[in-house]
């Protein structure tokens, strides 16, 4: 009995002995945690920093940017402006000679501050566009214009030339004073409404608001006097 337990045993071992063709299973090896003379964590180390000082610049860069005021809507020559109509934008500005041309946000904007001419939704709001009330000269003059002779892009805030015709002749008319020159010069339009929406205009004519130098009115409805069947057209200018 004993013999053969003893023989059962040494069967297994004995399979593996002088046998070339079959290996004896593999010893497990058990993983050990890397020392810090371990060259993998060094280089681990040296790329998380070199991560962080790039990011840190990169922030940096991106931070490059000065708060500046813009308008909220659309605006018109002769609105009085206050912080209510402006909202804070950020802007980066390759030359800081730039940046004197607008007003910062954490300027003192004067209480009397009106434009003096149009600016558009979301535009910065330029120190050349505002004076003070007192210094205003400029009055504000609807005129009809045939769809035709006004382009669609003429919106407020747009800078336009004004043009009077002779219907029958079709040639244009300049200033009383100066028939080579456009009626009304550089014009900032006020408001320029579709014909649908223009109320009191005649049917398909559009209507533009305009902001006249005060002195030019009297000329400019003049001339459209002096035509028997006058015609606006608008140029605009870029």
């Amino acid at each position: 009995m004993t013999g053969a337990v003893l023989s059962g045993m040494m069967t297994p071992v004995s399979r593996y002995l002088g046998n070339p063709g079959v290996q004896a299973p593999p010893v497990a090896v058990r993983s050990t945690t890397p020392g810090w003379r371990d060259p993998r964590l060094w280089i681990g180390v040296a790329i998380v920093a070199v991560s962080v000082v790039a990011g840190a610049r990169l922030l940096a860069s991106a931070d490059d940017t000065v708060a500046v005021w813009a308008v909220v809507d659309d605006m018109g020559a002769g609105d009085l402006v206050s912080e209510a109509d402006l909202q804070v934008r950020r802007v980066r500005f390759a030359d800081d000679g730039n940046l004197e041309r607008y007003f910062r946000a954490d300027d003192r904007l004067p209480a009397d501050l009106q434009l003096s001419r149009g600016v558009g939704a979301g535009e910065l709001l330029p120190r050349a566009a505002v004076g003070a009330t007192a210094d205003a000269d400029r009055l504000q003059v609807s005129i009809e214009v045939p769809p035709g002779r006004v382009p669609p892009s003429v919106s407020s805030g747009a800078v336009v030339d004004v043009f009077v015709l002779d219907n029958g002749a079709d040639e244009p008319r300049g200033r009383a004073r100066d028939d080579d020159g456009p009626a009304l010069a550089e014009v900032t339009v006020v408001d320029a409404p579709e014909p649908d929406a223009s109320f009191g205009t005649t049917t398909g004519l559009r209507q533009i608001v305009l902001a006249v130098p005060e002195q030019e009115v009297a000329d400019f409805h003049a001339l459209l006097d002096s035509v028997q069947d006058p015609v606006i057209s608008v140029v605009r200018r870029p």
